[in-house]
């Protein structure tokens, strides 16, 4: 989605990530996980169950990509590898009912993050970039309330250093930057397409996600939360320079 008329030599693009950086999402994760362990209990300690759901999701990015329906899928191979193809029907539709739960999950925006967006939507093209399901991102944008404040949304397959130089060069922002909970899908490939990196830890990350933190690098920043982004932004201007 694209509005038209993006503002010509504006000071930034400024790329926000959806999930866990704007919005909880994880935490419905974790719990679906919790639920799924108890549901095998019988068949496999939840560490144990936890390792080959992980082996399973790796597997099948690929496949299913990134998102709640790729996740339950993952659930039930592993319930029937686990199990020796013993496992119920039961479990199964309980698994499916797990799933969609999820994808009916209200939305609950991260602190600070609709006050952030207001307040940097003068300073340049503000796009959502996320990955995932096309309809439940869709869905959760919708509910969000945030839709408005962006000039552009992306929803795309992965997040590679060449998604974020074709989208900061559909814009005119003179910098550009990656605001995101995840290293590897927000920080790294934004660095490597030119731009920023702004790294919000969040609590929950999914092991996927996880990345060698890039501290020595000049155009990575780490901000406690998104009430920090905009005098970051300012502190990077007064710097003056966007280091290669």
């Amino acid at each position: 989605m694209h509005r038209e008329g993006f503002a010509m030599g504006r000071e930034w693009t400024i790329g926000f990530d959806a999930d866990d950086t704007l919005w909880h999402n994880e935490r419905f994760f974790r719990i679906t996980q919790d639920r799924f362990a108890a549901l095998l209990s019988d068949f496999a300690e939840p560490d144990h169950l936890q390792e080959r759901l992980l082996a399973a999701e790796r597997r099948n990015l690929g496949q299913y990509g990134f998102g709640i329906k790729g996740f339950v899928l993952s659930m039930i191979e592993t319930a029937i590898e686990v199990t020796q193809a013993q496992v119920s029907a039961q479990v199964i539709s309980d698994l499916v009912q797990a799933g969609r739960e999820m994808l009916a999950h209200p939305i609950e925006l991260m602190p600070g993050a609709r006050a952030a967006v207001e307040a940097l939507a003068g300073r340049g093209d503000l796009v959502l970039i996320t990955k995932g399901d096309l309809l439940d991102q869709e869905r959760k944008l919708a509910q969000s309330g945030l839709g408005e404040l962006f000039d552009a949304v992306e929803i795309v397959s992965d997040k590679t250093a060449a998604t974020y130089a074709r989208v900061f060069g559909r814009h005119a922002g003179r910098r550009a930057g990656m605001v995101g909970n995840s290293l590897r899908s927000d920080v790294m490939p934004a660095i490597a397409a030119g731009g920023w990196g702004i790294h919000v830890p969040h609590d929950l990350t999914w092991e996927i996600e996880a990345a060698e933190v890039p501290s020595g690098h000049p155009r990575f920043r780490t901000i406690a939360s998104l009430e920090d982004l905009p005098a970051l932004l300012d502190e990077i201007e007064a710097g003056g320079r966007d280091d290669a």
